[in-house]
């Protein structure tokens, strides 16, 4: 039997679909893929989409951690809030807008579920290197793998994709 919503006042429901347009502008502004968004933050796909459309069926708690994937604070405007991706002017080399996979060997073999896209968001390269750590080939990488990986660490830290 499916919870019941819990009763919340309009004021309360209306600031939940604010931040639900919210985290979809600032999700679209970074070009990255619902199911991408939805596994840095540790939920699934209609958990992602419930919270865009701003139902309050969602804990509070869920809202926090999108705005968090997504390098947002609650009560910030999307234009407010400058993209997270600049690089720092001492990481290895600037990260590019988009990430190709053809160039990046171990990525595209932890992107293998990826399909329509042969080029990953920053924030989807990164998410995609935390979470499959385990699997790759440190001796396979080649040297600007290695260095966009740095790169992204220094952006984002480890365990912390949102800057």
């Amino acid at each position: 039997m499916p919870a019941k919503t819990p009763h919340i006042d309009g004021t309360r429901a209306a600031r939940r679909r604010a931040w639900g347009a919210q985290i979809r502008a600032r999700r679209k502004s970074l070009q990255v893929s619902v199911t991408a968004a939805a596994e840095s933050a540790g939920m699934s796909r209609g958990t992602w989409h419930r919270i865009e459309n701003g139902e309050t069926s969602v804990r509070r708690r869920g809202y926090a951690m999108a705005m968090s994937v997504l390098g947002l604070e609650a009560g910030t405007s999307p234009q407010a809030v400058p993209p997270k991706e600049p690089v720092p002017v001492d990481a290895p080399r600037r990260i590019p807008e988009s990430i190709r996979l053809s160039e990046h060997p171990e990525l595209k073999t932890l992107a293998w579920h990826v399909q329509g896209s042969d080029e990953l968001s920053p924030v989807e390269a990164m998410g995609l290197y935390e979470r499959n750590a385990r699997h790759l080939d440190d001796d396979a990488l080649l040297p600007h793998e290695r260095d966009l990986i740095d790169a992204l660490r220094m952006v984002f830290g480890p365990g912390n994709r949102d800057g």
